[in-house]
């Protein structure tokens, strides 16, 4: 069994930094990949960043320089580092990884459960 675990979300006011973190556990060979997706009210989800297994991280238009997404391949963990934060920044973030289980197995995407991250005005 693989789990991703979120954390760090919370309530915010506008201008604000939040850190997310995401824990992958349980039946791990390798990691390839991470990402953070969000979902808003009403709303698609959405793509906010991806990382590379080598640590390079590419970013969603909107996040416009003020998120930072890393890793530490050591502790199979992800972060999302989000400062001035806005209102529109308000949804549920969550945490994909493609890992391959066991050495013999192909490789799968997994989520986590989602942490909420809310920006008041």
């Amino acid at each position: 069994q693989v789990q991703l675990v979120e954390s760090g979300g919370g309530l915010v006011q506008a201008g604000g930094s939040l850190r997310l973190s995401c824990a992958a556990s349980g039946s791990i060979f390798s990691i390839n990949g991470m990402g953070w997706y969000r979902q808003a009210p009403g709303k698609q989800r959405e793509l906010v960043a991806t990382i590379t297994s080598g640590g390079r991280a590419n970013y969603a238009d909107f996040v416009n320089d003020r998120f930072t997404m890393s890793r530490d391949n050591a502790k199979n963990t992800v972060y999302l580092q989000m400062n001035n934060l806005k209102p529109d920044d308000t949804a549920v973030y969550y945490c994909t990884a493609n890992i391959r289980p066991r050495r013999d197995s192909g490789r799968h995407d997994y989520w986590g459960q989602g942490t909420q991250v809310t920006v008041s005005s």
